[in-house]
């Protein structure tokens, strides 16, 4: 074997783990792009105190569409891939009404509009937990926990953020303290060298 077909098959072998974490990487994206799309509807509503209607109804269709397209190259049969539009379809659109029912203005005065974002993104984690059920999908599943969890996780970050400032100021004033200190003992020891001598 050559140097050139030694150094060839060295160069494609280092390449391939590149190259299977970059394919990894682009099919998680869809995933990754809909918890953080999710994530940042409920921030948003918090912050505007105005519910995103369309929004929401937009990315539970995304995330409808994300669930065919993935499961699609699995399925075969022309019948097949009809039951998989066909249930999905009936599926997300159940999801959809219910969302639109909790956006009704009757229901509306009894939710407070920071509790609406989380009850839809509680709505949408739950018609995705579902879909990766029935799709049996591990990572459909996955992010229907991960945006259930966020839920309590939003919900707990927002009535600790005083206790967290609180927190930052008392390690602020901590630190400050310390460093003071440090400063002062070398001036306070030359200073009693300076009068022994």
């Amino acid at each position: 074997m050559s140097e050139t077909d030694v150094s060839g098959s060295e160069g494609t072998a280092s390449s391939t783990p590149q190259s299977r974490m970059a394919h990894f990487l682009w099919e998680q994206l869809p995933y990754v792009v809909a918890l953080v799309l999710a994530v940042a509807g409920v921030a948003y509503t918090n912050v505007s105190h105005q519910p995103l209607v369309g929004y929401w109804e937009f990315l539970a269709l995304a995330i409808g569409v994300v669930c065919v397209v993935t499961k699609w190259p699995e399925t075969q049969g022309k019948d097949a891939q009809l039951r998989l539009i066909w249930t999905q379809a009936l599926h997300w659109i159940a999801v959809l009404v219910t969302m639109n029912i909790m956006l009704m203005s009757g229901v509306q005065q009894l939710l407070p509009t920071p509790a609406t974002g989380l009850v839809l993104l509680t709505l949408l984690a739950l018609g995705t937990f579902l879909a990766g059920v029935s799709l049996l999908s591990l990572q459909i599943s996955f992010l229907g926990l991960a945006m259930g969890v966020t839920v309590p996780a939003i919900s707990w970050l927002k009535q600790s953020v005083f206790f967290f400032l609180l927190g930052a100021v008392l390690l602020i004033g901590l630190g400050i303290t310390f460093w003071l200190r440090q400063d002062r003992r070398p001036a306070t020891a030359s200073i009693n060298n300076q009068m022994e001598a």
